[in-house]
């Protein structure tokens, strides 16, 4: 019994993932319809992950991918812990850029609900 609960545990993980980056592959290509180039997918420094980061002319958007049933559910799974994980791994990564921390940012979330359907917030973190 215990065997069968952790291979629908590792199940739900491996469709909870995928999901995620379908998720972020749609949102990218919103992105890059409205004229965005995509710098980097799933971006990882020793603070932790970026789902996305795009060129906005000579500034950055970091977004952060949510995707679940509702709007609403995918919103609340936003937690203050996350954004500031967000912060201090957007900051690592400008220390790579030419600009550093002098570079123009913005963080978007990006909501994905059960139907596929998107919803962009920009400069979310100012409204969570």
């Amino acid at each position: 019994m215990a065997e069968e609960t952790r291979k629908q545990r590792t199940h739900r993980g491996s469709m909870a993932y995928h999901a995620g980056v379908a998720a972020e592959g749609r949102i990218a290509q919103d992105y890059e319809r409205r004229g965005f180039a995509v710098a980097r997918r799933r971006w990882r420094g020793k603070s932790g992950e970026i789902d996305l980061i795009v060129q906005d002319g000579d500034g950055l958007i970091f977004i952060e991918v949510k995707q679940s049933r509702s709007f609403d559910r995918a919103a609340h799974a936003l937690s203050q812990a996350q954004m500031r994980r967000v912060y201090r791994t957007a900051e690592e990564f400008l220390g790579t850029q030419p600009l550093g921390s002098l570079t123009n940012v913005r963080f978007d979330v990006a909501l994905v609900n059960g139907f596929g359907d998107t919803q962009i917030i920009e400069n979310a973190f100012d409204h969570f």
